[in-house]
């Protein structure tokens, strides 16, 4: 498994916990490293999603909530949810990692954590956030 893979899923496991526990996203790091070693570059990356997710939350939610028609965020799966705002975050601000690379890496998630039907739930909303974004200007298909 790859490295960004392995970060990925770490990262989603510390915003379930803080989705569950209401925690700060220091104090829910700090208790998941306590439990579970990893490398240094997993790690590193993984902080970068959780503490960048946790920062614009409220922005991606908003974005969520938009994309997701006649689904609120609360009656969302919490692992389709966290997902979610982890490949949003990615979309918009880890500019250095391809669109498609996020997306396929946020279906592959969906498919391993979520239910059956995660994957197409993933991809739907985020298939039509990157289009936006393309089309926006925000995101280059030639850097991408």
């Amino acid at each position: 498994m790859g490295g960004r893979r392995k970060s990925r899923e770490l990262a989603l496991q510390v915003l379930y916990q803080i989705d569950i526990s209401c925690e700060n996203d220091r104090s829910a790091l700090d208790l998941f490293w306590e439990s579970f070693k990893v490398s240094k570059e997993s790690r590193e990356f993984s902080e970068r999603l959780v503490v960048g997710v946790s920062e614009y939350k409220e922005d991606i939610d908003k974005i969520i909530e938009k994309y997701s028609k006649n689904w609120s965020l609360k009656r969302m799966p919490r692992v389709d949810r966290n997902i979610l705002r982890l490949a949003i975050f990615e979309l918009f601000y880890c500019l250095d990692i391809p669109a498609k690379v996020t997306i396929n890496e946020a279906i592959d998630l969906g498919k391993k954590f979520g239910t059956e039907k995660s994957g197409s739930f993933i991809n739907g909303i985020l298939d039509s956030v990157s289009e936006d974004i393309y089309k926006g200007g925000y995101r280059s298909r030639e850097r991408d």
